[in-house]
């Protein structure tokens, strides 16, 4: 049934925002979708994200930055926006040391020029597409939203922080209702070129070398796209002054054997390069969802290995479909 108004999805043509926009249209909500298409990955990659309801009469397509604050007011003066999913940002832990300036303009200034935006109109929620990379170095798992934050360990990570930091502002000045969502590794179909499970697939595949920094004992938290869409319609149906989730799959597993796993499914050896760990890589990632449990009922249900085998039917369906 079709809500009054609609949500704004930012970052909407990328691979997780691409996927709450095709659930919420499938729930029958009106949706407007922004993007700015930008160059870290392949434009056409996010344009096919969108292929599939690109034409959908409920669905507004609006190619901006959020850091342009015309653009920003306008989406709220040209549509009846009554709640924001907010995941546009500059990502990656790696490229953030890279270009540290530019992740700070677009990741907190987009933010604040979005909630300034927002914070002129009544919106029933703002949910804050945050992440596990708060957590730094923390060693104590699994990781609880409780747990102090204030040491992350790459600049990436520091502005994640700082949206929610600012999503708290907002909230206390103007009783915005912000609920700040923790990813853990989200991985699925349309998952970015560069992360872990999207470039091993496709280099093993190739016959192509693969890189492992350290030993390959860091442990990762992955949670499948189905998982944490679920989670996000969640948050977005129920809205709370200011509260922070975890949404993970509460599991983790090795980087060596999550290449193993990833061969088994593709039936294929990898050709591992072995080189020293990269600053700003966190050694462990692991979710305590209890909290997300008990109050937006997250029910994540798919395992690693059920989603990893998803994953390379999809790679191997798309290639051959190319």
């Amino acid at each position: 049934m079709e809500r009054d108004g609609c949500t704004l999805v930012t970052g909407g043509a990328g691979f997780i925002g691409s996927h709450v926009v095709e659930a919420l249209l499938a729930r029958g909500e009106r949706v407007v979708c922004v993007d700015n298409f930008d160059s870290f990955y392949d434009p056409a990659i996010k344009r096919a994200n969108l292929r599939a309801v690109a034409s959908h009469e409920r669905l507004a397509l609006v190619e901006a930055d959020i850091r342009d604050q015309g653009a920003m007011a306008g989406l709220f003066e040209t549509h009846r926006v009554n709640r924001v999913f907010h995941a546009a940002a500059r990502a990656g832990v790696r490229p953030s040391l890279a270009d540290p300036l530019l992740y700070e303009d677009v990741n907190v200034r987009g933010t604040i020029t979005l909630l300034e935006a927002v914070r002129r109109r009544p919106i029933s929620a703002f949910v804050f597409a945050s992440s596990s990379s708060v957590y730094g170095g923390l060693t104590t798992v699994p990781f609880s939203e409780t747990a102090v934050v204030n040491r992350p360990i790459s600049p990436y990570a520091a502005t994640k922080l700082a949206g929610e930091v600012i999503c708290h502002t907002y909230h206390h000045l103007y009783g915005l209702p912000v609920t700040c969502l923790r990813f853990f590794t989200v991985y699925g179909p349309r998952q970015r070129p560069e992360m872990a499970i999207h470039q091993f697939v496709r280099l093993i595949e190739a016959g192509q070398p693969v890189l492992m920094f350290g030993d390959g004992s860091a442990k990762r938290d992955f949670t499948y796209i189905d998982d944490i869409v679920q989670g996000i319609l969640a948050a977005l149906d129920q809205p709370f002054p200011y509260e922070i989730f975890n949404l993970g799959e509460s599991e983790t597993i090795e980087l060596r054997a999550l290449i193993r796993l990833i061969e088994q499914h593709l039936g294929k050896k990898a050709r591992i390069e072995r080189l020293p760990a990269q600053l700003g890589d966190m050694p462990v990632t692991y979710a305590d969802i209890t909290k997300a449990r008990t109050l937006l009922k997250y029910r994540p249900s798919t395992p690693v290995k059920d989603g990893v085998q998803r994953f390379v039917e999809w790679f191997r369906d798309k290639r051959g479909g190319t």
